[in-house]
Order: structure tokens, then sequence, then C-alpha cells
């Protein structure tokens, strides 16, 4: 992985944000939470703004979710 992606806190209130986001799947049932999920995902993306950046972001989270 580069230097490309950040590991550091760079929010404040992410205890909030998550309770949030756990909040909007409140009434959801899986596929409806799925859709959830990837519309929020490419809204994510959209503001990263760089496609390296995210395709680093996908090998890094698919690597992590395959070490375990």
């Amino acid at each position: 992985m580069t230097e490309r992606l950040a590991s550091d806190p760079r929010i404040d209130g992410v205890d909030e944000i998550y309770a949030e986001i756990i909040d909007a799947h409140r009434g959801l049932d899986t596929e409806g939470s799925l859709r959830f999920n990837a519309r929020l995902i490419l809204l994510l993306i959209n503001q990263i703004g760089d496609e390296a950046t995210v395709r680093e972001a996908i090998r890094a989270a698919r690597e992590a979710e395959t070490a375990g």
C-alpha cells in the first residue's frame, strides 16, 4: 500500500457518524441495506475524486477481509 490512503483520523465525531449510518439502516431489509451501502459508497467515491486512491482502498479493504 502506498502513502495515498490516510490512516490517521481526519474527522471529528466518528462515533456519531457511525451511529447515524447504523440508524440509516433501520427498517431496511437486507437487500435495501445493501443498496443503501452501495449508494453511500458511490457518493463517497465521487467525493474522493481520485481513481487510484479508490482502487487502493478497494484492495486494502479486500486484503483486510481475506487476511482474517
